[in-house]
């Protein structure tokens, strides 16, 4: 038997690591909340979804800053973010949007693309070195997910439904959003100042808005978080939208 196996898990694991577990933790408790079903728990597990997504940048900062990257730590990293910011969404979405009608079949096909978007994506970062992020990273498409899902949850409090044809289009939003994690055709820097000032704005937003949901703020105020939710879930579209163009720029000085 090698050295490496008798390794004990503690001796494997940096502080990085630990936290990554807590986002894992999250996303777990957020599974048990898809399982729940009702409207408020769905709530209550993207909101811990959004919280999961500051724990994969603050670990992210810590294994930069403290330049801790270790194989343990990149393959549970990966293995975190295939539950948390891939399967999980996935379920907590159909839940929320399904219509009991024969369209479900094309909500849980586009759960299913959406999910094994995600892990493709990270099964393929693992095994390519390169500067920058091919694909929509995978914290990202778990955010469009909360914020289409917050639009219509406060939407849902002012007026009692959801947003006209919200669930028609989710099964084609989430066969994009898989799309987009896979694609070679979307490519952000390595040091994309946008991804993170967008995480670091939205991210924090989500579970704060998801308190106020809890709540039960009155028509007003729910009218207005429903309208600044979408305007979070436009703002990330053009955002990928960048991401084609920063494609064929990098396209164009590879040929020249």
């Amino acid at each position: 038997m090698s050295e490496k196996t008798e390794t004990k898990i503690p001796k494997l694991l940096l502080l990085k690591d630990y936290i990554t577990l807590v986002g894992t933790t999250l996303g777990i408790v957020a599974l048990i909340c898809a399982f729940i079903g009702a409207v408020e728990f769905l709530s209550l597990g993207f909101f811990l979804i959004s919280v999961s997504i500051g724990t994969d940048m603050i670990d992210g900062y810590i294994a930069r800053k403290t330049k801790t990257v270790n194989e343990m730590g990149r393959e549970l990293d990966s293995l975190s973010d295939s539950l948390t910011f891939g399967i999980v969404p996935a379920i907590l979405t159909y839940l929320a949007f399904k219509t009991d009608t024969i369209f479900d079949i094309f909500i849980i096909i586009g759960a299913i693309c959406f999910a094994i978007g995600a892990m493709l994506r990270l099964a393929r970062f693992n095994i390519i070195e390169s500067l920058g992020y091919t694909g929509l990273p995978t914290p990202m498409s778990a955010l469009l997910m909360i914020t289409y899902f917050y639009a219509n949850y406060f939407y849902y409090m002012a007026a009692g439904s959801f947003l006209l044809g919200s669930s028609l289009i989710i099964p084609f939003l989430m066969i994009l959003i898989g799309w987009f994690n896979i694609t070679i055709y979307l490519r952000f820097g390595a040091k994309d100042k946008g991804t993170y000032i967008l995480s670091a704005v939205i991210a924090p937003l989500c579970p704060t808005f998801g308190i106020i949901g809890i709540s039960s703020p009155n028509f007003l105020t729910s009218m207005i978080s429903s309208i600044i939710f979408l305007g979070f879930f436009l703002l990330i579209i053009f955002f990928i939208i960048r991401g084609f163009f920063q494609y064929q720029v990098a396209k164009k000085k590879d040929n020249s």
